[in-house]
């Protein structure tokens, strides 16, 4: 008699998952607010908005990967620090807006379950969520033979938010003369590493763990330092300061990312050689032969966060970042753009 198959011959081990859900509960407690209703493992997950603290509230979304940042993870195995550029990635396109992040959920998805891995990305995400004040409110881990090698995963994460409708950001208050200041990025982020990797590893040969005194540290290290959370320290600035825009500098770099928030009739002028440019990048143009205008296109180049804001307010946002810890510059300033005119983000030399 041919013997029964089971899901778990197919790859697929349901006992563990479940068991792995069960202790998850103790993991992302440190994430959780007080408007968290429910606990993880249900089909659905509930937060209860306190309406009494707005007068229209309005919730922002949004999705987001890490990219090809997974494969020096897999390179490394290293994956505990995943999960915040996941965070990452989410709550700093919701705060923006002006949105203060409420919850999380997460999609895993991985070839074979590995309990190690797992728990690492996971602690990784509540890392984030604490840093962003959000709560990770649940999530699907589905393990996927024959779809990802063993130790191979992908990643996702969903974020809501909050903002009132009347202190919404979306740029149009922006005005000729206002400053562009700029907050320092940690390092390449989880934007523009199939770049990074074609050169560094591919055309140069270089290891993971090669160290490079330019650096401070190994290859891979540098290239797996997770995105910088910028929540707290841009909704501390919205309690005392009119922020006209605000961009993530992610994907399209700075060209298409301030590019998004400009209004009809302005442009934005950025002074190359008034930030702090890591040593990384540096790397990465010069072993590649990369042109200053793509490197502007691909990377955020040492600048993570974009604010636009009044003339007067500059010195004192400038002030106010630096007492968080923050490295911040003025690095430009917004111009009528004119008719002939087709860009909307220009560069010049400081």
């Amino acid at each position: 008699m041919d013997k029964k198959i089971t899901y778990k011959d197919a790859g697929v081990d349901i006992n563990a998952a479940n068991k792995f859900v069960k202790s998850l509960k103790t993991l992302v407690k440190p994430s959780m607010r007080p408007e968290v209703v429910s606990d993880i493992g249900g089909f659905g997950s509930f937060f209860a908005l306190h309406n009494e603290k707005y007068n229209a509230p309005v919730l922002v979304s949004s999705t987001d990967g890490v990219g090809t940042k997974l494969r020096i993870a897999f390179m490394m195995n290293k994956h505990d620090t995943i999960g915040i550029d996941l965070v990452a990635m989410c709550v700093n396109d919701i705060v923006v807006q002006g949105a203060e992040p409420l919850f999380m959920l997460d999609y895993i998805s991985i070839g074979k379950f590995d309990e190690d891995i797992l728990t690492d990305l996971v602690k990784g995400i509540v890392v984030g969520c604490r840093q962003a004040g959000c709560s990770l409110v649940g999530g699907e881990t589905a393990e996927m033979p024959s779809f990802y090698k063993d130790g191979d995963y992908d990643v996702a994460g969903f974020v809501v938010g909050v903002v009132e409708k009347d202190n919404i950001i979306d740029g149009s208050s922006i005005t000729v003369c206002d400053k562009i200041v700029g907050i320092a990025s940690s390092g390449v982020h989880s934007n523009g590493l199939s770049l990074a990797r074609k050169v560094i590893f591919d055309k140069k040969g270089m290891n993971p763990e090669d160290f490079l005194e330019e650096l401070g540290c190994t290859v891979g290290e540098e290239l797996l330092k997770p995105t910088k959370i910028y929540v707290k320290t841009i909704l501390n600035l919205l309690r005392d300061f009119q922020i006209h825009g605000i961009a993530h500098i992610t994907g399209g770099g700075l060209v298409d990312n301030i590019s998004r928030i400009l209004p009809k009739g302005c442009m934005a002028n950025i002074h190359l050689g008034c930030w702090d440019v890591p040593p990384v990048f540096s790397l990465i143009q010069s072993e590649g032969g990369i042109d200053d205008e793509e490197m502007l296109k691909t990377f955020n180049n040492g600048i993570g966060m974009v604010l636009v804001v009044r003339q007067k307010d500059e010195e004192d946002v400038i002030q106010r970042l630096n007492a968080l810890n923050e490295k911040a510059f003025v690095i430009g300033e917004i111009e009528s753009k004119g008719t002939k005119r087709k860009c909307d983000v220009k560069f010049t030399d400081f």
